[in-house]
């Protein structure tokens, strides 16, 4: 395990200090959207960065098995500078005295507690006024087409986001931070990109965003469902939520998702909130014919947004003890 810096520390304090300070710091200012109207922002930079080598290397003249090929380097390539960046960062913040400034800045970036709670009450706000505000919120959080949503897709659509967000969006940066220090949580931000750019199984990136897809769902394995075991434990503290429920619906409708990781957080969120999430859905060019999740109801509504959220900024309160928890195990142990 890379753990830069367990012996040492930061001008009095140790560098995993860093993500507990980040992640209040994140869940009282957002991640700094101000500052990215006049630079890119770190994963729109990495974005760029796969979307030319997806036009440079993947060519639709080219063989599948070729493509794999040109896929595979491609991603290693993509892990291996951001994992050179994110120990530059790491070091520039042990050797320099205000270096650790610009690890907790970039660390606020990529965390995503404040910012999805934002899209998604904008999705309930917009759907409270009308359907058609409701859908355009709602489309700058999933990949579905939103004008085939009717209102209780769209609530659905944010809540399902709500849930496999949380893992992927906040537990899991946290995780792979706590593991390998900001390289650890850069090279996370990198495949979880790289899998949302070109991880699809379509023709084009089938063969050569297959590396991606698996390596994302590898590096999602256990934060997805540390996710739906902070969401079930959430419940506990929310009136309206059942954590029984949660518990025993995660553990037995996980599998029935179309990913390996995101059935754990939204089994968990629709037995919490008595839902049935995921189920027949249409994207740009095709439907999804995938089953229900949990028993309850598929007619959601902008009261289940609500609690949701209220579901969802417990959970990110849990996440952040349980990492406070492991800062502390690693500091006593070194």
């Amino acid at each position: 395990m890379f753990t830069y810096g367990l012996n040492g520390d930061i001008h009095g304090f140790a560098p995993q200090i860093l993500i507990l300070l980040a992640l209040l710091a994140e869940a009282y200012l957002g991640g700094m959207t101000g500052l990215f109207r006049r630079i890119r922002h770190p994963v729109a930079l990495i974005g760029g960065l796969v979307g030319w080598l997806d036009r440079k290397l993947n060519r639709d003249s080219r063989s599948q098995a070729d493509r794999f090929v040109r896929g595979f380097i491609a991603t290693l390539f993509v892990v291996g500078l951001t994992g050179a960046v994110g120990w530059g960062v790491a070091w520039l913040s042990l050797a320099h005295p205000f270096g650790w400034v610009v690890e907790l800045a970039f660390l606020i970036t990529l965390l995503a507690q404040r910012g999805l709670y934002t899209h998604v009450r904008a999705v309930g706000l917009g759907l409270k006024e009308s359907l058609d505000a409701g859908r355009r919120a709602v489309a700058h959080i999933v990949g579905r087409d939103p004008h085939q949503l009717d209102r209780h897709g769209v609530a659905r659509a944010a809540i399902e986001s709500c849930a496999e967000n949380f893992g992927d969006g906040v537990v899991a940066p946290v995780f792979w931070y706590l593991l390998f220090g900001f390289p650890g949580i850069l090279v996370y931000k990198a495949v979880n990109t790289m899998d949302s750019m070109i991880g699809h199984r379509t023709p084009r990136h089938r063969a050569f965003g297959m590396t991606a897809a698996r390596l994302d769902d590898v590096m999602n394995l256990i934060p997805a469902r540390l996710a739906g075991l902070f969401l079930a434990l959430a419940a506990v503290f929310v009136p309206t939520a059942n954590p029984l429920r949660a518990l025993k619906v995660m553990l037995r409708d996980a599998r029935r998702h179309r990913s390996m990781n995101a059935g754990w957080p939204e089994g968990a969120m629709a037995g919490a909130l008595n839902l049935a999430l995921a189920g027949p859905r249409r994207y740009a060019k095709q439907v999804v014919k995938d089953p229900w999740i949990g028993d309850g109801t598929a007619q959601a509504r902008v009261g289940d947004i609500r609690r949701a959220l209220y579901l969802y900024a417990v959970a990110c309160l849990i996440n952040g003890l349980a990492a406070a928890g492991a800062v502390w195990l690693l500091l006593s142990r070194a």
